[in-house]
């Protein structure tokens, strides 16, 4: 015996706990309908927007072959990439900006993780039952009925999880043709590949690891307090009104008893789809679902106790007291940055037009002289057409009196994202030049669109004048 002590005493400490599964309960409410809401919308849209249709073709469609990006009535193609930049700053700023208001709010709510997590969640419950019938089905031995809620479930999970790699893939590869592949088995490789990799990113982070993807896998949980202060909004427990929490009727009066509000009755625990216990204060696993406002505030019901124990408030408003502060420095900094971004980017699309034009010197010869004592400079002009369809372009030049334009190339018909090289001389006569160097503007327009321009500026040089 004193061996077996002695053994014990010297075995290693471990500190790694194995995972424990949760099983949520489930709850009702103001906030778990606008989760629910949330979900139904943001999984509605993913889904059913490949099938629209713009014009002819898909309306939201990368095709990265063609190098084209298809967002319902615009065209983006790969000299749009700043595009893609400003969107990154306004998506960044916007996480600030919301963040700093209401905390988690994108992780409660519209955050990928939490969406699909809570769809593999209802097919869980609609094959398993409860949380508790889930619990016991778990831990009793293999059955028939096991079997069978078991294997509807893992159908569901894994038909929704291919629906979503498909689907996924179908933003790159028009849809339709892709599911007239797959009914006829003549899917390619990369895009099997890619499909079944989202679906089994999907069934894997929705159906097993869910809360630790928040918890252990995701930065944002690490950096978020970065965007704190004071005054953002946060879930927490009121500790001045519910402690000292304890059990007790509804009928006792627990005030005169010397109790807080709280009755210790666990549901926000219970709810919780992380696991936390929310009266410990903020904690970086918490998501801000608000289930276990809704929860505790139907058990303040119950009690017959005001609302409000576990609610939306700030650090600053709980402990000092005071009304809720919303606007501030950094709040204000944040909005107008984001609302400044957002006008630019809309005036920039509204004000993008889908030819592109570019003047480059020849830079062997600055000018030259020619027959007929004219001074001639020699440009290599890049014409791109970022239309939908093809047209044909004239190209003119603008400049002092007396300028002339002679291109190598007649035909000036380009197709749908094609670029063109157009070798051009612009020609002067030596005593109309007024000075070494001039402004000259080339412009390219559409000869069936009369709005379809663009202009491109250069200097035209020469020798000074006698």
């Amino acid at each position: 015996m004193a061996r077996g002590r002695d053994d014990a005493a010297q075995a290693p400490e471990s500190f790694y706990v194995a995972h424990q599964k949760i099983y949520a309960r489930e709850v009702t409410g103001r906030f778990a309908r606008l989760r629910n809401i949330a979900v139904v919308v943001l999984l509605g849209i993913y889904y059913l927007v490949p099938w629209i249709q713009w014009e002819g073709r898909q309306a939201m469609l990368f095709d990265l072959p063609a190098r084209k990006f298809y967002i319902f009535g615009i065209t983006f193609w790969p000299q749009d990439f700043f595009y893609m930049a400003w969107l990154l700053i306004i998506a960044a700023i916007s996480l600030f900006f919301f963040t700093a208001i209401a905390g988690r709010l994108w992780c409660g709510y519209a955050c990928p993780q939490t969406v699909w997590t809570e769809a593999f969640m209802w097919m869980e419950r609609l094959t398993e039952g409860n949380h508790t019938r889930r619990r016991k089905l778990d831990q009793a031995p293999w059955s028939t009925e096991k079997v069978l809620r078991k294997g509807s479930k893992q159908t569901l999970w894994i038909a929704f999880a291919l629906w979503t790699g498909i689907t996924f893939v179908g933003y790159f590869s028009p849809i339709r043709e892709l599911f007239g592949k797959i009914a006829t088995f003549s899917l390619g490789p990369w895009e099997a590949f890619w499909c079944l990799f989202y679906g089994l990113a999907t069934y894997g982070n929705a159906g097993f690891l869910r809360e630790q993807v928040c918890k252990y896998m995701c930065p944002y949980a690490r950096f978020q307090s970065a965007m704190f202060d004071g005054d953002t909004l946060v879930i927490s427990y009121d500790e001045a009104r519910g402690e000292p929490r304890g059990g007790r009727k509804r009928t006792l009066d627990h005030k005169a008893a010397g109790l807080g509000d709280c009755i210790d009755c666990n549901m926000c625990v219970q709810v919780c789809p992380t696991g936390i216990d929310i009266r410990d204060g903020l904690q970086i696993e918490c998501i801000a679902c608000a289930a276990c406002i809704d929860v505790c505030d139907s058990v303040m019901d119950r009690m017959e106790y005001p609302r409000g124990l576990i609610r939306y408030t700030s650090d600053k408003a709980l402990k000092e007291k005071r009304q809720l502060r919303i606007l501030r420095p950094r709040v204000m900094i944040y909005g107008g940055l984001l609302l400044a971004l957002f006008i630019g980017f809309v005036v920039s699309l509204g004000i993008r037009t889908p030819v592109r034009l570019d003047a480059i010197r020849d830079r062997n010869t600055l000018y030259r002289e020619v027959a007929g004592g004219e001074i001639e400079n020699v440009f290599s002009l890049k014409l791109l057409n970022l239309d939908t369809r093809s047209h044909r372009y004239e190209i003119s030049v603008d400049g002092p009196e007396g300028l002339r334009l002679a291109l190598d190339s007649e035909d000036l018909e380009l197709e749908s994202g094609e670029v063109r090289r157009i070798p051009a001389r612009v020609m002067m006569p030596r005593d109309r030049l007024p000075s070494a160097g001039v402004e000259i503007v080339f412009r390219a327009q559409a000869e069936d669109s009369p709005g379809l321009e663009a202009e491109a500026e250069s200097r035209f040089l020469g020798p000074a004048p006698r």
